[in-house]
């Protein structure tokens, strides 16, 4: 059925499937909620920073 040869591209294309799968999973689980949690954090700083520096004036 598979040669020696086949049969270890084939184990290779499953690996590098198999950890782009994962990687994607970590990314859309723990990365990109992160990322928007911070960037939400900082934005709203800012507003009231700015809030503040408008009530001083």
């Amino acid at each position: 059925m598979f040669e020696f040869d086949q049969y270890l591209g084939f184990l290779a294309f499953l690996t590098i499937l198999t950890i782009g799968f994962w990687l994607m999973i970590f990314l859309l689980t723990f990365v990109i909620p992160y990322w928007l949690g911070g960037s939400l954090i900082e934005f709203l700083k800012e507003k009231r920073e700015a809030r503040k520096a408008k009530r001083l004036e």
